[in-house]
């Protein structure tokens, strides 16, 4: 087991979303403030080379924690496919190989439940894998990612690189990114509710059919695993982080609307992509392997994600 507090950590992405509660994990668990290192993209723009071989000579990191992503809902992946296969492949590419010239302790990549197979079945298992190609919307950034994982595999047999390597299903929380373009399918639905109740409108229009299903996940309990992994685990063993309950996407809009009090009509636009089909995790391996499971009901953490939008949006 590794002692994080006893190593310099480097956390790419720490100033975003996910990152920001993975480090206030990290400071639960005793790691100093001056242990911790977020490179920023003004300073060090990770899609390129002499960027990441900078970040390495001047931070000395011991432990990386892959956090970062060029990522986004399924009209962002729509628009920019070749975008978010170059940003991501290109981050997991340069950073692996310098953990390895400088002999980092651990690597920690977080993967993306985008990863699956389009047509995997539910629930989905860590085996499953590699058997069918991602939905074509997010397929771009979903491979992107599932590379790290074969780079981490061949650098753990060939130079004996420490790593880990977590699939957390859909996020959502405090301080998640509501912008309607960019944004996921929960902040989104909040905002179009919640502002569709403050303007007394009386209809909202959604994407798609409602019919998909997914799977979410608190952020703090993804941050969570993510230590856990990043502690226990020495090999790049994909291993999902997830609550194993999935909701129609119809059920999750009528959800929301019930929780912030929007009472009008739910009009669906058909000619919009439901994107993949069904997410359902199998998380019996982060809980055989990490002792992780989901502690924060989904409505809980659905009102607690309101309550931080009504404050601070």
């Amino acid at each position: 087991m590794l002692d994080l507090t006893q190593h310099k950590i480097c956390i790419t992405g720490g100033a975003g979303f996910l990152g920001r509660y993975v480090i206030e994990e990290l400071k639960a668990r005793g790691v100093a403030d001056e242990q911790l290192f977020v490179p920023r993209r003004k300073d060090f723009d990770l899609t390129v080379e002499t960027d990441v071989a900078r970040l390495y000579d001047e931070v000395k990191p011991d432990v990386v924690m892959h956090l970062a992503a060029e990522v986004g809902g399924i009209g962002a992946n729509r628009e920019h496919p070749g975008r978010f296969f170059y940003a991501n492949m290109a981050m997991g590419l340069h950073l692996v190989e310098y953990a390895r010239r400088h002999n980092i302790t651990k690597f920690l990549h977080t993967g993306t439940v985008c990863a699956y197979p389009k047509f995997a079945p539910v629930p989905f298992k860590e085996s499953d894998l590699w058997n069918g190609f991602p939905e074509e919307t997010n397929a771009p950034y979903g491979v992107a990612k599932k590379a790290v994982f074969v780079m981490l595999d061949g650098y753990k047999r060939e130079y004996g690189l420490n790593s880990s390597v977590v699939l957390p299903v859909n996020l959502y929380g405090p301080h998640d990114n509501f912008d309607l373009h960019s944004s996921h399918v929960i902040p989104a639905l909040i905002r179009k509710c919640e502002t569709a109740r403050v303007n007394g409108d009386d209809e909202i229009i959604c994407w798609g059919t409602g019919s998909a299903s997914r799977e979410f996940l608190y952020v703090e309990d993804a941050a969570r695993g993510i230590v856990e992994a990043t502690i226990k685990i020495d090999t790049p063993t994909p291993m999902n982080l997830g609550t194993g309950n999935e909701i129609t996407i119809k059920h999750l809009v009528e959800l929301i609307a019930k929780l912030v009090g929007f009472e009008g009509k739910i009009q669906w636009d058909a000619t919009k992509p439901d994107g993949q089909p069904r997410r359902q995790l199998d998380t019996s391996l982060a809980n055989e392997l990490l002792g992780w499971q989901a502690q924060v009901s989904f409505e809980d953490g659905l009102q607690k994600t309101i309550q931080w939008w009504r404050e601070n949006g």
